[in-house]
């Protein structure tokens, strides 16, 4: 049975972008709530998630932009980014502590103390693009970790993975013809943000679904797509984006996917770093809206990454 490490902070509940925004701080409240009557807290070890740099942040995002988010973060109110991010005045803060639990997770699964971690945080990541903040997203926390575990670690090859119902066009924007970085990406597909189907370059894999595609689609195109990729790219650690808006009781899109695909998927990607990654996996949270629904597949995510 492998050693999880959970990161998450009390700063990442504080982030509240309005009363009927979907991304909302209940999320995480849900999450722990399935872990309390799951009994999955006895079995994981709990961190308490840093802040994350500037120059950590400038890994993956311009000084610019990321000058500039500290500059729009407002005392009062909101400040809007896009038509679906803003900040409140504890947003900054939070997204510090989002992208500096995944920067602190990969130090921790590096140096032993856990074989793998999932990050509980919010904001999301994966649609934050170099020098622009979209869809909730305003850090690429996935993508920080991954650029930390090249630059602080040495690490020469590293894959990221993301199944979230949404393309995750930020983390593309940042890996495309990158050398050392494999992104694998799973989505609903046509949908927001409407991206990630054109000419790709070759470390990009990015498998779209239908509207109404189950788990077995899921299942299939990791067995056949993602799986080989791996094989061939030799990745030193994964890295997961980790989005579970594509279950069956999600509203937010089309997909039909149920907690035993998530841990199915899990457990496939688990097996493939114990044997070629020495364990490494660092996951952190992106989408996931219907809240029983959301705790519940963050459990089958975390036993497929617990094993037995």
């Amino acid at each position: 049975m492998a050693t999880v490490g959970f990161f998450t902070s009390p700063a990442c509940s504080q982030h509240d972008m309005g009363a009927e925004h979907p991304e909302c701080p209940a999320r995480l409240d849900a999450i722990q709530d399935q872990l309390l009557s799951s009994g999955m807290e006895y079995v994981l070890r709990f961190f308490d998630a840093p802040k994350a740099t500037r120059a950590q942040l400038a890994r993956v995002h311009t000084p610019d932009y990321v000058d500039s988010i500290f500059a729009r973060a407002p005392s009062e109110g909101f400040e809007v980014l896009d038509e679906d991010t803003r900040m409140c005045p504890q947003t900054l803060d939070a997204a510090l502590h989002a992208a500096g639990a995944a920067v602190d997770a990969v130090d921790r699964v590096i140096a032993g103390e856990v074989h793998s971690a999932f990050c509980s945080v919010r904001p999301p990541g994966h649609h934050a693009e170099r020098d622009k903040a979209m869809g909730f997203c305003l850090f690429n926390n996935i993508a920080i970790a991954a650029a930390h575990a090249r630059a602080q670690h040495g690490l020469e090859r590293v894959a990221i993975l993301d199944f979230d119902v949404h393309h995750g066009n930020g983390t593309e924007d940042f890996v495309a013809g990158r050398e050392g970085y494999l992104l694998c990406s799973s989505f609903q597909s046509p949908y927001y943000p409407f991206s990630g189907t054109g000419e790709l370059p070759d470390n990009i894999v990015n498998t779209p679904l239908e509207a109404g595609a189950e788990g077995r689609a899921l299942r299939d195109l990791v067995s056949n797509q993602w799986l080989p990729a791996l094989e061939r790219f030799k990745p030193q650690m994964l890295f997961i984006s980790a989005g579970f808006d594509g279950h069956i009781e999600d509203a937010m899109a089309q997909l039909r996917f149920r907690e035993e695909d998530y841990q199915w998927v899990t457990e496939r990607l688990r097996a493939f770093a114990d044997a070629h990654c020495e364990g490494r996996i660092v996951s952190a949270l992106e989408g996931g809206y219907a809240l029983s629904a959301l705790g519940r597949s963050v459990v089958a995510h975390l036993k497929g990454l617990i094993g037995s």
